[in-house]
């Protein structure tokens, strides 16, 4: 298989490991793809990875390694130029929130996914949530409820709307 679909590949066994809770092997894929020496090729997916990649490490609290990852994505992310508004506003909630407490989390959660939902819109934008599921995320976060329940639920949520 040529790097590409390698990449491709990598990241979206990625995402099902995430979408599973299984934090710990979605970062060894994200890892596979960061450190792939593939130049430029697909830098949105390589972007794409970067905050899951910073994301699966938040949820596994380790937030001394998410420190130091917010500003080695931010300083990636910037010079591929591929800074999306979902993008800034993950780096944002997560340096802003790392060590919130958990009450004010849920209110936090909340008022992130409004922003995204309202960023949702534009259609410039909605290459990223074809990347990266962040609302459903959100939504487990403000529940309380595994990632895997809320797409689930959506999927069949569509299905019976079909």
């Amino acid at each position: 298989m040529d790097q590409h679909r390698v990449l491709v590949f990598y990241y979206k066994i990625a995402c099902l490991y995430f979408g599973s809770g299984d934090n710990n092997n979605a970062i060894v894929y994200l890892n596979k793809i960061i450190h792939l020496r593939i130049g430029n090729l697909r830098a949105d997916i390589q972007c794409f990875a970067r905050i899951l990649h910073l994301i699966a490490h938040y949820e596994l609290e380790n937030y001394s390694l998410v420190e130091y990852l917010i500003k080695s994505v931010y300083h990636f992310i910037a010079k591929n130029k591929d800074l999306s508004s979902v993008m800034e506003e993950i780096l944002k909630f997560l340096r802003k929130n790392m060590y919130a407490h958990p009450k004010d989390l849920i209110e936090a959660f909340k008022d992130l996914k409004q922003k995204l939902v309202n960023i949702s819109q534009n259609p410039y934008e909605k290459r990223s949530f074809l990347y990266l599921d962040i609302i459903s995320w959100l939504e487990s976060k403000i529940e309380g409820i595994p990632v895997q329940d809320i797409i689930r639920r959506k999927f069949i949520n569509k299905e019976k709307r079909i």
